[in-house]
Order: structure tokens, then sequence, then C-alpha cells
């Protein structure tokens, strides 16, 4: 494909997400359509597409349209790229600009607008980040880093680093975390690498790894991963600890490459779906990482920044207080209870821990802890409870 006709097909792309359906199913099923279009074509398509979904405002701005093909006028001309090569120019791009799409640009007149944030949501932003708000904004206009974690039973971050090299990709160890790899070349290679298929590495971002680093877990612990999703804080729990490892999630269809996961990395974690969990607990940890806005992570699925809304935001909150609930109730007299969001909103964060313990007196906060994103990883929220059997008192 030319990149006149990588941009229209981007427009086309853009216009059905645009029209609210979800982005990865729009560029499916395009892919799909288009067999012609080969592997390097189809991620030139999907980094135009998220690229102009993190910065959908300040693009628009630019190309002086909120439509689709407004966005991706934005976009060149924010890259630099000459109009006339692309519009107008033949090979299956779209059509010449008009006259008033060659003058339609104007100037950012908010904040807002600058750092990509819906209206009513900057100020939240702003109130809960402090003096982080414009730093980590920013961050969201571009993308995350892509994090390895390294399998320590198998590997060392040095030796990961070789294995890796041998398929072209360059990996830099990143963070306190003796296990977290940033990859900073050919990453869109490490799922068919030697050092994946092997189990050397997994994908799993810095922050989470930070999570589960700083736990202090003893051995023969049964531990839940209460929200397990694929198993990812699963993982690097029985990586790091001798102890067993359960996973639950109310959605099974959810955990269906977990056991794929685990067999790989030469690990033992055991599914469990929800009419097996009063049968198998209690445990000595329980690990709950609840669903949230994902405002952590918004420049990995960026959609989601301009889907959220303020009763939404509510909504997450009371959802989060009763998985958090419905989880400590499988937990230990004697135990250890982590709430994980990987959003950096209050709200769903120290107010839903503040409620639990004013609901729940014999349960007390031993740490927490806000990340931001910034050029290493993401968003994310953990806190550690511990709770203590009145009857040992």
């Amino acid at each position: 494909m030319t990149p006149a006709a990588r941009v229209a097909a981007a427009i086309e792309v853009l216009e059905d997400i645009l029209g609210g359906e979800p982005a990865e199913k729009c560029l499916t099923r395009w892919a799909r359509g288009n067999r012609y279009a080969g592997s390097k074509d189809r991620a030139a398509v999907r980094d135009i597409i998220f690229d102009v979904l993190r910065r959908k405002r300040t693009l628009s701005a630019l190309g002086g349209s909120e439509a689709a093909r407004g966005l991706l006028i934005g976009y060149l001309r924010g890259e630099g790229i000459d109009l006339e090569d692309i519009f107008g120019a033949g090979g299956y791009g779209p059509p010449a600009l008009s006259e008033a799409e060659v003058s339609a640009a104007r100037p950012l007149v908010s904040d807002a607008e600058t750092y990509d944030f819906p209206d009513w949501l900057w100020p939240v932003w702003q109130a809960d980040l402090g003096v982080q708000a414009i730093p980590a904004a920013k961050m969201l206009q571009s993308r995350g880093p892509v994090t390895l974690r390294v399998n320590l039973r198998r590997s060392s971050q040095a030796g990961a680093i070789d294995v890796l090299a041998e398929d072209g990709i360059a990996a830099v160890p990143v963070g306190d975390v003796n296990s977290a790899l940033q990859v900073v070349e050919n990453e869109r290679r490490i799922k068919i690498s030697k050092a994946f298929s092997d189990g050397l590495v997994d994908l799993q971002d810095l922050a989470s790894q930070e999570a589960v680093a700083g736990l202090n877990i003893p051995e023969t612990t049964r531990v839940l991963d209460y929200c397990a999703g694929g198993g990812g804080k699963a993982l690097a729990i029985a990586d790091r600890f001798k102890v067993s490892v359960f996973a639950h999630d109310i959605s099974a269809a959810r955990m269906a490459d977990i056991p794929v996961r685990a067999a790989r990395a030469g690990m033992k974690i055991e599914v469990l779906e929800t009419d097996r969990l009063k049968g198998v607990a209690p445990f000595d940890v329980v690990f709950v990482d609840a669903p949230c806005s994902g405002s952590g992570t918004w420049r990995r699925a960026p959609e989601a920044k301009w889907a959220l809304t303020s009763g939404k935001l509510i909504d997450y909150n009371t959802l989060q207080s009763k998985v958090l609930k419905a989880a400590s109730e499988y937990a230990a007299a004697d135990s250890t209870l982590i709430y994980a969001t990987c959003s950096v909103f209050a709200v769903e964060n120290r107010h839903v821990i503040e409620a639990f313990l004013a609901a729940n007196p014999s349960w007390s906060l031993q740490r927490d802890f806000q990340r931001f994103p910034d050029a290493d990883g993401d968003g994310f929220y953990h806190a550690v409870l511990n709770r203590v059997d009145a009857r040992c008192g």
C-alpha cells in the first residue's frame, strides 16, 4: 500500500470508530476485508488510528474538523507531511483537499484541548494528579513503552536480553525491578521470538511488576488472584514466590489463556470458576485487580478516555467497592488483601479503600502507592491491607 492508501484506509476505519464501534473490532474487520494489505500495512494503519485517538482534540484543531478526514488532515499536519502528497495524489489515496480544508486549522482554546481531554474530565485530572497532571497528560499523547517480565525461574534479565537479541529484539532493564525489561527495538517480533515461545519472557507493564515485586509473601502461602483476567498478576506471583496460586474471574472466557501462559512459563496455576471458590477458600493472600476506568493506561486504549463520563466514574466506584468486599470474604482470618487498579483517580482508589476500612474495622491499611504514567510505565494504584483475627487479641 502507498502512504496515501494507508491514510485512506485509516479514514475508513476511523469513521466506524467515531460511529461508536470498538477500535479493535474495526481494525480486525478492515484487515479481513482487505487481504492485500500486508503486515507492515496493517501495523501502519493501526499506528495511525491509535495516534489519532490519543490526540483527537489537538488534531481536530489542526485539521479543522472532528470528522475522520479532518482528524487525519490534522495528524498529517502535525507530522509535517505535505498534504498534497496524500490527498488527491492517486494510488487509492483520499480525494484532494477542498479550499475550506486547506485553511481550516484553528488555534487550541483551552488546556483540555491542549492536553487532549474531555472538558468535564480535565478538572478532575488536575485535582487528582496535582503537579503531575500536565506531565502525565503529555505521556498519554504518545505511545507507551513495551515492557517484558522475565520469568526468573527460567532466566535473568541479562540472559533474556541475550536470547531476545538473537531474534533482533533489543531490550534494556527498566525501573528497580529485577524482572523488568523495556523493548527498544523490534517490539512487534516479541511473540514470534524464541525468548517468548520458550517462556523466558512475557508481556507485563512495569507498574504491575512493581506492585507484585513489593509484596512479602511467605512460602506455602495460598494466593488468590480474584479478578485474574488473562492472569498477568497470577503468573508474576507464581514466578516470584514459592506459593500456591489460584486464579478466578467472573468471566471464565477471560481466563482461557492462563493455562497456556502458565505452561509456557513452567508454572502451575489452578483456575477457579465462581462455583468452586467457596470450596477452595480461604486464602492467605487475595489480590484484587478491580475493574476500572483504565485511566493509567489510556495511551494504550485511548478510546476509553473519550467514552468515560462522570456517571461511569461513579459506577466504577460502586462496582469496585462491591468487588473488594466480595473478595475479602475469601480471605483467611490472618491474611493480606491487595486492592489494585490501573487508574489514577482518587474515587477509584483511595476513596474505595477509605470506605472499605470504615465499614470493615478488622482490616487495616499497611501501605498504598499511586503511580502516574511516565516514560517507564503506566499509571497504577495498589493498597496492601492486613486483617488480624480478633480472637487472637
